[in-house]
């Protein structure tokens, strides 16, 4: 049987961790990885050694799919940016996941000198598709705008 080995970022994807917290592990020794050129590889058995359950099995014919959106907001006040952060972060913790069973990972930055919001979606197509149907209708309705909260 050939041997599984995941990346840094699937490895930090299935614990829901950060990467940086994942490359100090290996770099403290508390996790064991190989160095392949300028990146880490973990083995299965060593994933399964550092959290103590099983590794997960890969996915059906071995594929696995994952997205990454960037959405801008022009146009919009404080206030607009915390209901909208607020709503988008929520409903990406509150939604199963069906999507290989990580979570969908939500950033946003907000420009306050040029009235900007971006928010950065990365996880499952799917999840990803309903956290931008989300933001749609909270811009498009107007939800996100001063006095409708």
């Amino acid at each position: 049987m050939a041997e599984r080995y995941y990346s840094v970022e699937r490895v930090a994807e299935l614990l829901g961790l950060h990467v940086k917290t994942v490359r100090g592990y290996v770099r403290d020794g508390r996790l064991n990885a190989t160095r392949i050129g300028r990146q880490y590889r973990i083995a299965a058995e060593d994933l399964e050694a550092f959290t103590g359950r099983p590794a997960p099995a890969p996915a059906r014919g071995g594929l696995h799919a994952e997205t990454s959106a960037v959405v801008r907001v022009d146009g919009i006040g404080r206030e607009e940016v915390i209901r909208l952060s607020n709503t988008v972060v929520a409903a990406a913790g509150s939604r199963p996941r069906d999507d290989g069973g990580a979570p969908l990972r939500v950033e946003t930055v907000y420009d306050e000198d040029r009235a900007a919001l971006t928010v950065v979606i990365l996880g499952g197509p799917a999840g990803a598709a309903e956290l931008l149907k989300i933001i749609d209708l909270l811009v498009r309705d107007g939800r996100a705008a001063p006095g409708t909260g």
